[in-house]
C-alpha cells in the first residue's frame, strides 16, 4: 500500500513551498499586476493551506493552493470595485449638508464596509454580486453552480446581518 504524505508535516509543508510558492506568486503577479500583493496573495494561500492541512492530501496541494490564490484574488478585486463605488459617490455628491452629517455618513460607509467584510466568503460573494454587479439571484445561481434557493438563503444571512451590526450602530 502507498504511503500517503500528510501536508501537515512541517517537512512536506516546507518541500510543498519550496515548489510551489513561486509558481503561484508568477500566476497571481500575472493576475494582479503588483508584486507585493501577488506576495501577500502567496502567503495568505499558505497559510490557508497550512490551517487546512487535514483536509489538503498531497497530490492535491498545487490545485489547492492556486484555487485558494485565485480566490483571494477575486474576494479583493470585488473589495476594490467596492470601495471604488463609494469613492465614485463621495467626491460627486454635492449637498448642502452639515460638515457633521457628512462625516457621519464617512464613518457609516467605514462600517457597512466592515460588516461586508466580516461576511462569510459565501454570503459576501452573493451580497456582492447582488448589489454591486447588479445581478439576479438567477444569474448567481448559474454562474456559481448553486441553487437559486442558495442564493436566497445566502443574501437573507447576508442582510440580516448587515441589519444586526447597523442596528448596534
Amino acid at each position: 500500500m502507498k504511503e500517503l504524505k500528510s501536508v501537515c508535516d512541517s517537512k512536506i509543508f516546507e518541500i510543498l513551498y519550496n515548489k510551489y510558492a513561486d509558481d503561484v506568486y508568477g500566476f497571481m503577479f500575472y493576475k494582479c499586476g503588483n508584486k507585493n500583493l501577488a506576495e501577500d496573495f502567496v502567503q495568505e494561500s499558505f497559510v490557508t493551506m497550512w490551517s487546512n492541512c487535514k483536509k489538503v492530501l498531497f497530490e492535491k496541494a498545487k490545485a489547492y493552493l492556486f484555487m485558494v490564490a485565485n480566490n483571494l484574488f477575486i474576494s479583493d478585486y470585488r473589495h476594490q470595485k467596492v470601495v471604488l463605488e463609494h469613492q465614485k459617490i463621495i467626491p460627486n455628491a454635492v449637498t448642502a449638508e452639515t460638515p457633521e452629517y457628512v462625516l457621519e455618513e464617512q464613518e457609516f460607509l467605514k462600517k457597512l464596509q466592515t460588516v461586508i467584510g466580516n461576511l462569510s466568503e459565501k454570503q459576501r460573494e452573493v451580497f456582492l454580486m447582488n448589489r454591486i454587479d447588479k445581478k439576479k439571484y438567477k444569474e448567481i445561481a448559474a454562474e456559481l453552480e448553486i441553487s437559486v434557493k442558495t442564493v436566497e438563503k445566502r443574501m437573507s444571512a447576508a442582510l440580516k446581518e448587515i441589519r444586526t451590526y447597523i442596528k448596534g450602530i
